[in-house]
């Protein structure tokens, strides 16, 4: 229970490795605000982490509209009394995104930046003044290792969350808010198996250092770490987990 009497948010958190960190942050006693595109998914995961114990409450949210991103904040802080964690994890991701920019319109890249990059300065930008008043937070942005060796418009998106982490850690840090992210390699759940295919899977998995699966545990619990006070003088730092994916010196 370290985050007992903290208030997290949790974007795209209606299922995957964004209903893990919902459900992680839930167990560790905090009182979480469940927020999707799609907001029956995220009752359903409100209702799951209710009914074993925690504290939560679902709110429909685009993060490319500003008007939503910035009730979702109220809403958070009317019903829990303010944010003291965010997690960016809400972004454009399937294999879609992954071809060369010539193969997209100008129209569909930029919907892609205004999820994956300008999506991560909304929902930060309108969670800063509530972790300020509260006397600071710890903000977590998922990118992915993608954004170390992916040429694609997803992994030079990947790659701007890196940028935004640093870029957030040094302007926040004065008012006591913590700005960390994770980079994931490939993660074992049954959405990515079935979308990568398992002969890919074992491609990437070769390209590891370490000859092992990451799993959804491994994620949760380094973001659980890195809003914890256990992390308490860590900032601007991405961490990879990905076991020896994209090392570099």
């Amino acid at each position: 229970m370290r985050l007992q009497h903290k208030v997290a948010l949790v974007t795209g958190a209606g299922n995957g490795m964004g209903r893990a960190y919902a459900e992680g942050l839930a167990r560790e006693g905090a009182s979480v605000l469940v927020t999707d595109i799609d907001p029956t998914a995220a009752k359903t995961v409100v209702e799951h982490i209710v009914a074993q114990g925690g504290v939560a409450y679902a709110a429909g949210c685009d993060i490319a509209d500003d008007g939503q991103v910035q009730a979702v904040v109220d809403t958070a802080v009317e019903r829990f009394g303010g944010i003291d964690i965010l997690v960016n994890n809400a972004g454009l991701h399937l294999t879609k995104w992954t071809g060369p920019f010539s193969s997209f319109t100008l129209a569909q890249i930029g919907t892609l930046f205004d999820v994956n990059v300008v999506g991560v300065v909304r929902m930060t930008q309108a969670c800063r003044p509530s972790m300020t008043q509260r006397g600071g937070g710890a903000v977590v942005n998922i990118s992915s290792t993608t954004g170390y060796s992916s040429p694609t418009p997803y992994g030079v998106t990947k790659l701007a969350v890196r940028g935004l982490t640093v870029a957030f850690a040094r302007e926040l840090g004065p008012s006591g808010i913590r700005v960390n992210g994770i980079a994931p390699g490939i993660v074992y759940t049954d959405s990515t198996i079935a979308a990568i295919g398992e002969e890919r899977m074992a491609e990437y998995r070769a390209g590891q250092v370490l000859d092992q699966r990451v799993e959804v545990h491994d994620v949760v619990e380094t973001m659980l770490f890195l809003v914890s006070d256990d992390a308490q003088v860590i900032t601007g730092e991405t961490i990879k987990v990905a076991a020896g994916v994209a090392l570099t010196p």
